[in-house]
């Protein structure tokens, strides 16, 4: 499922598995990474879809989804955790659940440079903070690994991200 396989595979897997979670509300920055992933939430009648100005706000629609009684998703870029560190303390101190995906850039195959830095810090600054971070390196461990992560965010009120590292998206070609 790895490769160019696994990129047409792996996002149907997902959107199941957060189907199954009963996630019903999608927050994202628009990612290529993410792309047929977000279009199959688009598509679904049955799941609120936010396209978010910054990631931050995706922190606090979860915060309003839980609150509501419904469960959700935040979909962002590696570069994205750091505009949503601050905001990271409400799920934490609050300790209501946050399942975050998140495409990692500046590791294999990167061809811009201004990713590297923050890619370093993505793992360590979720840890720092207070959220468990899981990583996934091909389509099999990721679909396994968001099933975990569902079941430590919601079952367990936790603050997870899962990372999705950049071999499994493939190479940009710009």
């Amino acid at each position: 499922m790895d490769g160019a396989d696994g990129a047409q595979t792996w996002p149907t897997a997902l959107y199941r598995v957060l189907k199954a979670a009963e996630v019903r509300q999608m927050a994202y920055v628009p990612d290529a990474g993410h792309t047929a992933l977000i279009n199959l939430f688009l598509a679904d009648k049955d799941v609120v879809s936010t396209v978010l100005t910054t990631e931050e706000e995706g922190v606090a629609i979860a915060a309003g989804a839980w609150l509501g009684g419904q469960r959700s998703v935040l979909l962002m870029q590696s570069s994205g955790v750091g505009n949503c560190i601050n905001m990271l303390s409400l799920p934490v101190i609050g300790r209501f659940p946050l399942l975050m995906l998140v495409t990692m850039r500046g590791e294999w195959a990167e061809f811009n440079p201004w990713q590297m830095p923050m890619s370093r810090a993505t793992q360590p600054a979720l840890e720092a903070i207070g959220v468990k971070v899981l990583r996934a390196e091909t389509a099999e461990d990721l679909v396994e690994t968001v099933s975990a992560a569902a079941a430590l965010a919601y079952d367990a009120d936790g603050q997870v991200a899962v990372l999705i590292g950049q071999r499994l998206l493939g190479r940009k070609k710009w």
